[in-house]
């Protein structure tokens, strides 16, 4: 068995320099989806509805992504054709967005625009497996986690500096101002170029030298159960709670989002009760079947960062969607879209974005130190404990510049966030299902992001309907929660469960 090479510096940059540019485009969509929707005439408790289109795509996307890339070979390799295409629709949909006419057309947008990103990111995440050995894929993660604070601080301060520069920050009513559009048409650009540099300047290894390197198997990989296909078994309890769950929004008379998550319960049971029908008569190579079994036999590590994951995510879609409108209110006075002080909020959520970024590009280069010292585990627990710090000090403060203090916290919790995971996964993932397993772990990613997005806009009419500081302290607890689900997980030699028997 044969050791993958060692990469250079500059070959590090080069397998990660793409997600520069996919991070341009996922931060120009955090920073100013909501303030596009809001110029549009989008009310602030319908925000979340309005994004609900973006973590739906994810969640069906990366799955299907990371099966297909798991098993694709031609002349562009095996991540590299998802590279290209996913970065080529997501600079039209850059185009377009901040020159959509009205809700419905902006919305759509944002779905094709998440959609394509996660196109191009989902594999990117295995092509760091796929490239680097053990010893150096933490340092492979720091570099892309440096590559997304970087491309997040151009492009939430892309706006900001073209208002500097006398490019218009004011629109009529119904109309998105000419800094944001322009910051649009910039991102687009980057985003392929940055991703096409990764395309040319890599070569992917051939599925065959994949195999021969030394840990081309699974390194804790049971004999003769690689490939077991296992039916789920828990298909009813989902359809049955996605029946509760209609049944509790209708008697508290919940605002119609509510009913979009039990849909999704009783579709996923329905996609278990396919899957185990097929497995059944023996069908057992296609993609619903293949996604269904791997998510019950997801390695015990796996189950509790998904956890972990689960609570962490919940608390960034609540600061991406509300951020604007809460600095809006509370710093600068304003409540109405059209108006300079609501403006000039947005831009300066674009700046305090890139100081959070900035932090985690920073940040990125010293974690795999301290994890060297104290763990992973620890190190991820730490900064989620920072992150939600600074969610709560956004309760009591209302000067502009004092704002910058907590986005410390927040980018030292996101360099963890998009680091310690894929650092503590890859330990205990088997090398020749990274793709799908990846895929599958976003779906931790989106299913909170999907809950806020259903639901937070009728908490905020139910309880605090003018008063959006309160989603503060929602995303305070809620990533505290997730730094406490982290003091179940160890860092452990890398184990993998013998699968259960078919049922």
């Amino acid at each position: 068995m044969n050791k993958r090479p060692h990469q250079t510096n500059f070959g590090l940059w080069n397998i990660s320099f793409g997600f520069f540019g996919i991070q341009i485009g996922f931060a120009l969509q955090n920073a100013n989806a909501s303030r596009i929707f809001q110029s549009l005439g989008t009310p602030l408790d319908d925000l979340g509805l309005m994004w609900i289109a973006a973590p739906l795509t994810g969640l069906l996307v990366q799955p299907i992504i990371g099966y297909y890339s798991d098993r694709t070979w031609g002349p562009l390799g095996r991540r590299r054709p998802y590279f290209l295409a996913g970065a080529i629709l997501s600079t039209l949909a850059l185009f377009f967005m901040p020159n959509a006419p009205v809700i419905w057309a902006a919305a759509i947008t944002l779905w094709l625009l998440d959609g394509s990103l996660n196109i191009s990111m989902e594999p990117f995440r295995a092509f760091v497996g796929d490239m680097l050995g053990k010893d150096q894929r933490p340092a492979g993660y720091a570099f892309q986690t440096g590559f997304i604070g970087a491309g997040a601080v151009v492009a939430s301060l892309a706006p900001y500096l073209l208002e500097r520069i006398g490019v218009a920050n004011v629109a009529a009513p119904g109309a998105v101002p000419d800094t944001v559009r322009y910051g649009f048409y910039l991102g687009g650009i980057l985003l392929l170029a940055a991703v096409a540099w990764t395309v040319i300047s890599t070569r992917e290894y051939p599925p065959a030298t994949l195999a021969a390197f030394e840990d081309g198997g699974a390194p804790d990989q049971v004999p003769g159960t690689s490939d077991a296909i296992v039916a789920p078994r828990a298909w009813a309890w989902w359809i049955v709670g996605g029946g509760a769950a209609a049944a509790a929004a209708w008697a508290a008379n919940l605002s119609r989002e509510a009913y979009f998550v039990a849909v999704l319960l009783v579709v996923f049971g329905v996609g278990q009760l396919i899957a185990r029908r097929l497995v059944r008569a023996g069908r057992t190579d296609g993609l619903l079947v293949q996604i269904m079994s791997d998510l019950v036999t997801m390695p015990p590590t796996m189950r509790k960062l998904a956890l972990v994951q689960f609570f962490t995510w919940g608390a960034l879609i609540i600061m991406w969607i509300y951020m604007t409108p809460v600095v809006a209110q509370y710093v600068f006075g304003a409540t109405d879209p059209a108006s300079p002080g609501f403006n000039q909020a947005g831009n300066w959520v674009g700046v305090l974005f890139a100081i959070y970024s900035g932090v985690a590009t920073l940040a990125a280069f010293a974690l795999p130190a301290i994890a060297r010292r104290i763990g992973p585990a620890r190190t991820h627990l730490i900064c989620l404990l920072a992150g939600a710090a600074a969610y709560a000090s956004l309760l009591v403060i209302r000067d502009s510049q004092a704002l910058i203090v907590p986005m410390i916290g927040v980018g030292i919790a996101w360099a963890s966030i998009l680091t310690m995971p894929y650092v503590i996964l890859a330990g205990v993932l088997p090398p020749e299902k990274l793709g799908i397993y990846m895929g599958i772990f976003n779906f931790f990613i989106v299913l909170p992001q999907l809950l806020v997005s259903t639901i937070m806009g009728g908490v905020i009419r139910a309880f605090f309907p003018t008063e959006p500081i309160w989603t503060m302290l929602v995303a305070a607890t809620v990533m505290a929660i997730a730094a406490l689900a982290m003091l179940r997980i160890g860092d452990p030699e890398p184990t993998r469960p013998r699968r259960p028997a078919l049922a």
